[in-house]
């Protein structure tokens, strides 16, 4: 089955070149820049989540 990778619509690139995407495959969730789409990161998804929910607080802004 063919990976169906997801961007958000935030993505600041119209062609789709600048942004993160993400995908699930096999209970894993992956990771991919799609200016460089052959490095993929594989995690899971409670490893995701903590991610998520630093970066819905604020964790991470001063790296933006």
């Amino acid at each position: 089955m063919e990976i169906q990778w997801r961007k958000s619509s935030k993505s600041s690139n119209a062609e789709g070149s600048d942004c993160l995407e993400l995908a699930e495959q096999g209970g894993e969730i992956l990771m991919r820049e799609s200016d460089n789409p052959d490095v993929v990161i594989r995690t899971t998804r409670a490893k995701l989540r903590a991610f998520l929910g630093g970066a819905k607080e604020g964790e991470f802004d001063d790296l933006a």
